[in-house]
């Protein structure tokens, strides 16, 4: 019989408590950008799923980045289901928290070196999966997925302000439920 380690229940209910939270601010987020004008410019959906990246196991933060754009376009319709970019922005998600998470796991001091792949990683797949959207819809693949990607630049700005200010302030904040990996 083996032993469990006691942590590991913890450690599970931990990841799972926040990915609900992290997946919840990504429902509402977007929601309130939109209220307020700013619209999808400021890619509010993938703020909190990149955080959750540096906070909890990869294959948490991978598996909610898959199912939270479903989950929104189901329940608000943003993202669209047609054209299907909830399926680009679901794929955006899990790789950029997947980026994230595994070069954050390998214990770097700093955030920039995980958080800048990662958004280069989740930029570069939704560029050429908008390119392939393009092609399948008799669009011309260029112009789309260069204006998606320019059109989210404000996003990634707000991702390099923001990331490394939360995780930095988590990371002050020592406890069961608010800790940071290392």
């Amino acid at each position: 019989m083996s032993v469990e380690d006691p942590l590991s229940g913890q450690r599970r209910l931990r990841a799972m408590v926040i990915s609900a939270v992290m997946a919840a601010l990504a429902l509402v987020l977007p929601v309130a950008f939109h209220a307020a004008g700013l619209g999808s410019k400021f890619l509010p959906m993938l703020l909190p799923l990149l955080l959750n990246g540096f906070l909890v196991p990869v294959r948490w933060a991978m598996a909610t980045g898959l199912a939270v754009p479903w989950i929104s376009a189901f329940a608000t319709g943003m993202p669209p289901l047609y054209p299907p970019l909830a399926a680009v922005v679901s794929v955006e998600a899990a790789v950029m928290a997947s980026v994230a998470g595994l070069i954050w796991e390998r214990g770097r001091r700093s955030v920039w070196p995980a958080l800048v792949p990662a958004i280069v990683a989740g930029r570069t797949v939704s560029f050429f999966l908008t390119w392939m959207l393009a092609e399948a819809f008799g669009l011309p693949p260029a112009i789309a997925s260069v204006a998606k990607t320019l059109e989210g630049t404000p996003g990634v700005v707000l991702q390099l302000a923001v990331i490394p200010v939360v995780v930095r302030m988590l990371g002050r904040r020592r406890g069961l439920l608010i800790e940071v990996r290392r």
